[in-house]
Formats: structure tokens, sequence, C-alpha cells
């Protein structure tokens, strides 16, 4: 497979230290920047923590690890940053003016032959792009956090973004060990946010109206359907409830249950600020003091369950889910 010579994280928050960590963790050199003095002081030392943690967690070989490592650069300079670079990922925070002003500057340093990708995660990308002059090369590579993890990536196109740069997209993307999802069409949030919204949205309902405590919701979801739809996400997952008669037998016998149940869950659209406080503190409370411990420990569940699923994917590559 082709790789980069260089890849670019313009942006270095959680999500773009977490590119750095993954593309460093695949020996592939990788520059980052950012504005943020504070930031980038920051990510120094966290894109090292990071890409080291998945030699520990079994995810990547030590000697590839260290070869990427010492090919990291911590830029001082935008440009820098950019130069010689075949993919350039813009990974700042979610405003869509700010990503116009900083893709048309990454644009104006980029190489002819760039790629150039968006982390958004939800923006139409015709917004995103909407100032540049090129818009063939343009594209959204949604990573979940944190992305040195996760294997999914959405891979959004905008409507001018040609076949050849979605295909090297996606080469580049399993190369680093992803999972490209190419989404048909743009919509608000892709497919991961508004499933993700759709699901929060009931669990705060939930916490607010006092069925549940916070961390008992936590491990409703993640010991119950999040396991099934880890192993065959949910359509399958409904398809297999029903034995030989699959999802029509599930629908014939349980779907009056869910429409029962879809008229009563929650439908406001946004939270007014007591129940925003209610649900911080709900949420704080539940894990105060805890943080770091469990963020170590959710990145050892993650590795273990991803090395379970690997281990038990069909030799062919032709399961679903």
């Amino acid at each position: 497979m082709t790789i980069p010579r260089k890849v670019a994280v313009i942006g270095a928050g959680d999500i773009g230290v977490g590119w750095a960590a993954l593309c460093a963790s695949a020996g592939w050199p990788v520059a980052i920047f950012d504005l943020n003095p504070a930031m980038m002081e920051r990510a120094s030392g966290e894109v090292e923590r990071r890409t080291r943690a998945l030699v520990a967690l079994g995810r990547a070989p030590e000697s590839i690890v260290e070869r990427g490592l010492k090919e990291l650069v911590r830029a001082n300079f935008f440009s820098e940053a950019i130069q010689d670079a075949d993919w350039i990922i813009e990974a700042i925070h979610e405003d869509v003016v700010a990503k116009q002003k900083l893709l048309v500057a990454i644009e104006q340093e980029a190489g002819d032959d760039a790629l150039i990708s968006s982390s958004s995660s939800g923006l139409p990308p015709s917004e995103i792009f909407g100032r540049m002059r090129r818009l063939d090369r343009c594209l959204v590579t949604h990573p979940l956090n944190p992305p040195e993890l996760i294997p999914l990536v959405e891979v959004v196109p905008e409507a001018r973004t040609s076949a050849a740069s979605m295909n090297r997209a996606v080469e580049y993307l399993r190369s680093l060990g992803r999972f490209p999802i190419v989404l048909k069409k743009s919509i608000p949030g892709y497919v991961v946010g508004r499933v993700s919204a759709a699901v929060w949205r009931e669990c705060i309902d939930l916490v607010l109206q006092g069925v549940i405590s916070v961390d008992d919701l936590d491990r409703a979801v993640s010991l119950g359907p999040a396991i099934g739809w880890a192993a065959a996400g949910p359509h399958l997952t409904y398809h297999l409830a029903a034995g030989e008669g699959g999802i029509r037998s599930f629908t014939q016998h349980l779907l009056a249950s869910f429409e029962s149940w879809w008229q009563q869950l929650a439908h406001w659209a946004q939270l007014d600020p007591e129940q925003q406080r209610a649900l911080i503190q709900s949420i704080e409370r539940a894990y105060k003091g805890k943080v770091e411990f469990l963020r170590e420990a959710r990145d050892r569940r993650l590795s273990a369950i991803l090395k379970s699923l690997e281990q038990a994917r069909a030799p062919s590559g032709s399961e679903s889910g």
C-alpha cells in the first residue's frame, strides 16, 4: 500500500494528538502544529505518551513506534508543519468559520498533490471547504475518540471530491489499521454522531427523570447493547435475534413493543440551563477523582475488545459488523 511521505496534523487537541500518535505508531513521519503554545507544550508529551501506550496495550510494535517518534516533528511554524506533507489533517475545534480560515491557509501552503482532510464530527463538507479553490482533493475523515485506538473512521466527500482522492484517503486509513466507512451523502452529524446523539439523549433523559444513576446507566449501555453492537451492529443483532425467521419474524413479533416505546422516548431538542447543571453535577459526582484511572481502564478495555474481535474475525474478512 502507498503511504504518505509525511503527515501534517494542524491542531493539537485530543483528536490532533490522537492522529499524530496513530501515524507515529505506524512509523510514519508526522508533524504537529498548533497556534496555541500551551497546546503545543501539552502535545509534546502527550503524543509520546499515547504512542508508547499502544506498545503496552499490544496495539503497535515497539521498534516501529520508536522509529515513528524519532520522525515526529513538533513544528514551530505553520509552514514548517505543512511543507512536503502528502496528507494534511485539520483537527481544530468544531467551528466552521475557524475551519474555513485554517483550510484556506492550508491550501495556500500545501503542495499541489497534497490530500487535505478535516476531522469534523458533523459539519457539512460543503461548508467546511466552502472557501477553497480546489475541492477535488478535500474530504472529511472523522475519527472517534481516542483516534489511535478506535478503528472506525467516517469518510465524507464533498460533492466535488475526486474518486482518486477518496481512494487515496481510504488507502491511507487502511494502512493505519483503520476501518473507513464511506458515506453516500453528507448529513449533519454524519452517521456516528446522529446515532450517538439519539442514544445519549435517551440516556440523559433517563438520568434526569430519576430512573437510574449515571454510573448504572453507563453500565447498562456498556455491558448491555454496546457489547452486542460491537459484535454485530444493531440491524444484524435484531436480524439474528429471531433465529431462522430473521428480521421479518422479529418485526412481526416485537415491532409493536418498539413502536410503543418510540412514542415515549425523549424528543426534546435542547437542555435548559437547569437541566445542564443537573446533568453535569450528576456526572461529575459519579466520577469525581477517578477520571485518569477510568481513562486508563477504558483504554485497556478498548484494546482487549479490539484484540478479541480481531482474533474472532474470519480469515477471509467477509464478516459484517
